[in-house]
């Protein structure tokens, strides 16, 4: 699986993969739900399931971006490794679950037999990914994981995710000794467990641009409305940016140059990780934000440049969601692209057939970037 392209490490992504994280089995259903209603021929693979990320996989080992790449093996996480993130009686829970062939854990999220192993595998995947980056190994690594972390919170499972894969490797790199460290999420849904697991602290700035969903019942209790901004020591570390439907390329580029930039050009981290989910694509079947592969190509480009000027170009990039099967391999190659500066595009959009109009999405992050301005410390200083 070795392999290293003769590049400087700016120009290169050391992957971190391991095959058993397709043997997470999600079952089928009306979308997912895991039910079968007996009137319907044809079921719904659940979103989250094994084809989608293969085709990750074999864009980025046989596309246009193959020679950037440096392929790494993934390694299951310590039940130990948990308890920087995760309380001790969730991980009892899972433990528990898994030993009695699995648990409904809440609507949509199902651990099923072996899916405990494979979410092991994919939190000691990324916390592999991140240590490769702090011991100055390569600048830019890539977990290329499932299931999903992001909305796992300290106490439960949330929305397909089980182990906050991102939140555990923050806590690597903060007993590594990073000083600070921001997580900017682009995954169409909130980053609520990365939010619910630095609430409080003033070291983690954790930026999430997603859908305004709102809440979506116990399991997510956050809204992920703008005053969500943390508490305590941590108030005004949790930003929020719940963009309108249909934001698109040119509405996200504004939100990123308007909102993030600034952010976290005050908050100078350490040490950046990019949560990126393909769920914000315009034909994603759970998301409805627009954005096509010069969308995710421009993101990432700034993400790059923000990391060269604060984190000596380190970069941590988390997989999260993207669920049309061939589309968000797309949207995952031009982001890397962006990340890696590379012009002309490698790779043209097979569906950039979306039209934009980004007026009400400007106006709604004006509003945010105003409602910041007035209640963020750190943004004052």
């Amino acid at each position: 699986m070795a392999g290293t392209p003769p590049l400087s490490l700016s120009h290169r992504i050391d992957v971190f993969w391991h095959e058993g994280m397709l043997n997470h089995d999600t079952g089928s259903g009306v979308f997912d739900t895991g039910e079968d209603p007996g009137f319907l021929d044809v079921l719904d693979k659940h979103p989250e399931n094994s084809d989608r990320i293969k085709n990750m996989v074999s864009i980025l080992k046989r596309g246009p971006l193959s020679p950037f790449i440096t392929w790494h093996y993934g390694r299951h996480a310590l039940l130990s490794e948990l308890l920087s993130f995760h309380h001790q009686d969730y991980v009892n829970e899972l433990v528990e679950a898994d030993k009695n062939g699995g648990k409904v854990m809440c609507c949509g999220t199902f651990l099923n037999s072996g899916s405990w192993g494979v979410s092991l595998l994919a939190a000691g995947t990324t916390l592999s990914a991140m240590k490769h980056v702090l011991e100055g190994q390569g600048n830019i690594a890539y977990a290329l994981v499932r299931p999903p972390g992001h909305h796992a919170q300290p106490t439960r499972a949330d929305g397909y995710c089980f182990l906050n894969n991102a939140g555990l490797a923050v806590h690597l790199a903060l007993n590594s000794g990073c000083e600070k460290v921001a997580v900017v999420d682009i995954d169409v849904h909130h980053g609520n467990g990365t939010a619910e697991g630095f609430y409080t602290s003033n070291k983690v700035l954790t930026i999430s641009l997603h859908m305004d969903h709102g809440s979506w019942g116990p399991s997510h209790p956050q809204s992920g409305s703008i005053d969500e901004l943390g508490e305590g020591q941590g108030y005004g570390y949790n930003l929020n940016i719940p963009l309108p439907n249909g934001t698109g390329n040119r509405g996200y580029e504004y939100a990123m140059k308007t909102l993030v930039v600034p952010a976290i050009q005050k908050f100078e981290p350490h040490m950046i990780v990019l949560v990126v989910g393909q769920d914000s694509s315009a034909f994603d079947p759970n998301g409805r934000q627009c954005l096509t592969m010069d969308g995710y190509r421009k993101i990432g480009q700034i993400i790059s440049e923000l990391a060269k000027k604060y984190s000596s170009g380190s970069l941590l990039i988390v997989q999260e969601g993207g669920y049309h099967v061939t589309y968000s391999a797309y949207c995952l190659h031009a982001t890397l692209e962006g990340i890696l500066n590379l012009s002309p595009p490698l790779i043209s959009d097979p569906l950039d057939s979306y039209p934009e109009d980004e007026a009400f999405s400007v106006k709604v992050i004006d509003f945010i970037k105003k409602y910041e301005d007035e209640n963020v410390p750190f943004l004052k200083v």
